[in-house]
């Protein structure tokens, strides 16, 4: 059947007052007249062709055909009772608060969040750039994205993989074209070097690069790597960057990356309390961020 041709304003009538068992009580609840209840189940009846009460002298009973009916079309009334009380208390404009290791907000999420924008207009996203992992509790933030150097869990949270790190040396086109020549890593020597947080992921690259003794203790440290990467575009060295993170600006030319070397360095991951709790702007998000990671990591490969 069509559902163009259901008998909705009939169904409803028959629905409240099979389940009260009362077409006066059904009036009531509906707030129109007995004779319009009963002139609707009327109807309905005569749209199937089959009885759906047996009327007794003191009220009325369901026949076979009314209890098929009934309890079904009472579970849908119930389930779009729910959904549209869910819809009504729901702001029209929903907020969502993610606590976001900085490094990942800058060189990342920010330049990108419009996208998620253009798909859930109705979701503000508040981005809180902070390196502690947050309680998940009252006020807080819903989800979390952080860095973890290996596998981990955090407590009394759920975290979800969502890329492995890989750090390669990158600069600014300008600084290579104007600096001397990069044909190997010990041509580093001749360049500033720019550190994250300390020293020792230039440590830990010269090792995989074979000059374990290669001396990378100078050059400003900056408290993080969005803010090294910053410095290197604008031509004050050569920086590590993230080949995801930083992918972009590698795939733009607006850094340059003079060797294949590449060192593994951790993992980030998405963490919430309970993943299957998540409201739904929540759940949205972290649906659109695997979307956009999984599509960041194909363009790279």
């Amino acid at each position: 059947m069509k559902r163009g041709r259901l008998p909705l304003t009939a169904m409803r009538s028959f629905e409240v007052a099979g389940r009260l068992l009362s077409f006066s009580r059904a009036a009531e609840e509906l707030f129109v007249s007995q004779a319009a209840i009963s002139r609707q189940i009327r109807e309905l009846e005569a749209f199937i062709g089959k009885p759906l009460f047996e009327r007794l002298h003191r009220g009325v009973v369901l026949t076979e055909a009314g209890r098929f009916l009934l309890e079904p079309l009472t579970a849908s009334f119930d389930d779009l009772d729910r959904r549209l009380s869910q819809i009504i208390a729901e702001p029209a404009q929903a907020e969502l608060r993610i606590s976001v290791e900085p490094s990942f907000a800058a060189g990342w999420l920010v330049p990108r969040l419009h996208r998620f924008r253009e798909q859930h207009p109705d979701v503000d996203i508040a981005v809180e750039a902070d390196v502690r992992l947050v309680e998940f509790r009252t006020h807080e933030a819903e989800l979390a994205i952080r860095f973890g150097a290996v596998a981990r869990t955090w407590r009394r949270t759920e975290a979800r993989h969502l890329f492995d790190c890989r750090t390669t040396p990158v600069l600014a086109p300008g600084l290579l074209a104007s600096g001397p020549p990069l044909g190997s890593p010990v041509d580093l020597r001749h360049y500033t070097l720019l550190h994250e947080y300390d020293r020792k992921y230039w440590a830990t690259w010269f090792q995989a690069a074979g000059l374990p003794d290669f001396a990378s203790q100078k050059g400003p440290v900056y408290p993080v790597a969005a803010q090294a990467i910053h410095a290197a575009k604008l031509g004050h060295g050569v920086a590590l960057c993230d080949l995801v993170l930083d992918g972009e600006d590698i795939r733009l030319g607006t850094l340059v990356r003079p060797f294949e070397i590449e060192v593994p360095d951790g993992a980030y991951w998405l963490v919430a309390p309970d993943f299957r709790r998540l409201s739904r702007p929540a759940k949205a998000f972290a649906d659109w961020i695997v979307q956009e990671l999984a599509s960041a990591t194909e363009q790279r490969s």
